[in-house]
């Protein structure tokens, strides 16, 4: 007995793994193999491939296909017929099943509506990738990214919020958190003061 719902026009194949108080919509097809966290939503049309992964509380909006090698973190936003890849020179005629090349998206990241990931890049912890964007290559934490192709906009706060610079780094103007550049993204200040 399992603890998500799917509605029924879902097809759910086992053995996979779909975490408690998950909803699954209309039209969905969840692979065997896949594994799906804790109170996620899958819109409508969503395909979950058998090497797919979700984390916990993630929202995948209509008409999304993660496919084998996409991995999602925990509460990940995924708009409305955002597109991932998992080769970078598919042909029909081809086989490349083994050339697959995996996408990470870290923690919190939002992928706009209509956003394409191309295979191979890695999404920072909390980066924004606006609506329409085409990701090639690797995107910092915390960076806004938006075009096509996607190039650095700015950065944005964990609450999704577009960060302005003060003296002491980067300010919130909506929940006053502040960061610091760290490495290849932003960190929070209240991180770096904790840290030994």
């Amino acid at each position: 007995m399992s603890d998500f719902w799917a509605h029924p026009s879902a097809f759910v194949d086992e053995p996979s793994h779909v975490g408690a108080g998950t909803k699954i919509w209309h039209f969905c097809h969840v692979m065997a193999g896949a594994r799906i966290g804790a109170g996620c939503s899958l819109g409508q049309n969503v395909f979950v491939g058998a090497k797919a992964v979700v984390g916990s509380r993630c929202k995948i909006q209509n008409n999304v296909s993660l496919y084998d090698a996409v991995e999602l973190e925990d509460e990940v936003f995924v708009g409305p017929s955002a597109v991932f890849t998992n080769v970078v020179n598919p042909r029909a005629f081809v086989e490349r099943k083994h050339e697959y090349r995996p996408t990470v998206v870290r923690r919190g990241a939002t992928i706009g509506a209509n956003a394409t990931v191309v295979c191979g890049h890695e999404i920072g912890a909390y980066a924004f990738v606006a609506a329409g964007a085409v990701v090639t290559h690797d995107v910092a934490a915390h960076a806004l990214v938006k075009g096509v192709p996607a190039r650095f906009a700015g950065w944005v706060c964990r609450c999704g919020t577009v960060l302005g610079a003060d003296g002491a780094g980067f300010l919130c103007g909506e929940c006053g958190k502040r960061y610091q550049l760290s490495g290849n993204g932003l960190v929070e200040s209240a991180a770096l003061e904790a840290r030994p």
